[in-house]
């Protein structure tokens, strides 16, 4: 009678019932909790990894719009630039002197020099500027050396005659400029470092960059 008793108290008793809770039982549950404890972590890493990736793909989108915003006329451009080298052809074809003889030529010649001027000025405004050369130490990576010659009045690798002038859009090489190098002077011209780009920029241009071919 007394044994139906206690069973009956402790069956009412949830204390007394928690405290007769198989071991085993408590060990399980503490596992459980560590395995979700592992389960979180993990999910809270994937998902700070998912972020930042997330944050990296629209950097890089972000720079590639930037890119193309700046570079989309690039192709357009280069092919344009022909138009300003056939005005300074036309320029250059008028013998010293024979424009002040004719005024109809001199007309002709004004015309054309203005409308190179203007030429050049658009391209500007649209983020293409003529590289300045003459003058300048070689640059392989601006310049393309047609051929050098001796001068022993400037210093050696100073540009001293432009065939073709070249251009830049926003910092990189569009088209290098193809120049005459000087050769036998005191001291060589020191060149700045190249601008970004400026290497791949080259790698398209007919003669490869900076290659010199020596006069005899």
């Amino acid at each position: 009678m007394m044994d139906e008793k206690k069973m009956t108290t402790e069956a009412n008793d949830p204390g007394i019932a928690g405290e007769q809770e198989p071991a085993a039982d408590r060990g399980k549950s503490a596992d459980d909790i560590g395995a979700l404890d592992v389960q979180i972590s993990d999910l809270t890493d994937r998902l700070l990894r998912a972020h930042a990736e997330m944050d990296n793909i629209r950097k890089r989108n972000d720079r590639d719009k930037a890119d193309i915003a700046k570079f989309a006329i690039s192709k357009f451009a280069r092919e344009i630039l022909a138009i300003g080298d056939n005005l300074q052809r036309a320029i250059a074809a008028v013998p010293p002197g024979a424009a002040e003889e004719d005024p109809a030529l001199k007309s002709l010649i004004d015309g054309v020099a203005m409308t190179e001027r203007e030429f050049v000025n658009v391209l500007d405004r649209n983020g293409v500027q003529r590289i300045e050369t003459e003058g300048a130490p070689f640059d392989p990576h601006k310049h393309q050396a047609m051929s050098e010659v001796h001068n022993p009045g400037v210093a050696a690798g100073t540009v001293v005659q432009v065939f073709q002038p070249g251009y830049i859009i926003e910092g990189r090489v569009l088209r290098p400029a193809m120049v005459v190098v000087a050769k036998g002077g005191a001291k060589k011209a020191k060149v700045d470092a190249a601008p970004p780009g400026a290497e791949a920029a080259n790698d398209d241009t007919p003669g490869g960059k900076g290659d010199v071919n020596q006069n005899p």
